[in-house]
């Protein structure tokens, strides 16, 4: 097994790393808060680097998952940098939920550098992380893809090479807007259903075995809004920054996509409203605000 350093130890990154350290791969860890990696060095046998250039230095494969593409390309540069530690022939993996456009534009500073780089964004939340059964897209040559599969599949359950650079993070975009597009439109069919006198509880038991149902029907309706728990797995601000990167690609592409754009006009209008640190299923709350119903 190649040497593997991880970059990002947030909810969705810990777990992935405990994998990879439970594995002989030399893991080294890296983390904007350094008491987080500190403390994930000291629990899981891996080492901590001091800088993303330390953590990269000797690794064959180097991982970041981050909230933003941004946050990635931000690493690239300076004396601390990841350029400063990767070496020729190595392999940039992303798992941010990033930007095409930004990931195309990394795995170019990488190719003059000698450096292979593939989009990677997972899905399967952290319970799937804490599992090790991510779904994970990818983008990039297929050839690289191959080399590091090994290590992907540490915590990835299903890996599907979606395409060139960028692929992977156009199809979890497209991905989470489907997933925003659910929630909200189950949302304002319950408080309708509510208003003309059904139990939105019978509600879901007729949806759920029908046509109209989805996974936020099925599971996120019934175990988190009924019950009113809104446990918090998933910011609504990173939602809403999924949803507009799939509106964008699809205006990058001059497709006419009116549910797409209005889905993302609606969440950045709920983010912003909500703040920075609710749950994505608490847009219901929003839509509860909107309707004047509750959904319980």
């Amino acid at each position: 097994m190649p040497t593997v350093a991880f970059l990002g130890l947030g909810a969705i990154g810990a777990p992935m790393a405990r994998h990879l350290a439970a594995q002989d791969l030399g893991l080294r860890v890296w983390n904007r808060t350094a008491t987080k990696a500190a403390a994930f060095a000291a629990s899981h046998g891996a080492l901590r680097a001091g800088t993303p250039a330390e953590a990269a230095r000797g690794a064959d494969i180097v991982i970041t998952c981050l909230p933003v593409s941004a946050d990635v390309e931000g690493l690239l540069d300076g004396p601390d940098g990841l350029l400063a530690g990767l070496a020729k022939g190595s392999v940039l993996v992303d798992c941010t939920s990033g930007d095409p456009a930004t990931s195309r534009r990394i795995a170019a500073r990488l190719a003059e550098h000698g450096i292979d780089f593939i989009d990677a964004p997972v899905s399967g939340g952290v319970v799937g992380a804490e599992n090790a059964a991510l779904t994970i897209m990818v983008g990039g040559d297929a050839a690289v893809l191959e080399r590091v599969r090994p290590v992907l599949a540490v915590f990835g359950k299903l890996i599907v090479h979606c395409g060139a650079i960028g692929a992977g993070d156009a199809v979890k975009a497209v991905n989470n807007a489907l997933l925003a597009l659910h929630i909200w439109s189950a949302a304002e069919g319950l408080a309708t259903l509510k208003r003309a006198g059904v139990d939105p509880a019978v509600a879901l038991e007729v949806i759920n075995t029908s046509s109209g149902r989805s996974n936020s029907s099925m599971n996120l309706f019934p175990e988190r809004v009924l019950t009113r728990a809104f446990p918090r797995t998933f910011r609504l601000a990173l939602l809403d920054k999924d949803v507009g990167i799939a509106a964008a690609v699809a205006r990058e592409h001059k497709l006419p996509t009116p549910i797409l754009q209005m889905t993302a006009e609606l969440y950045r209008a709920a983010h912003l409203a909500m703040g920075e640190e609710v749950d994505h299923v608490e847009v219901v709350k929003w839509v509860e605000q909107l309707t004047g119903t509750v959904i319980q």
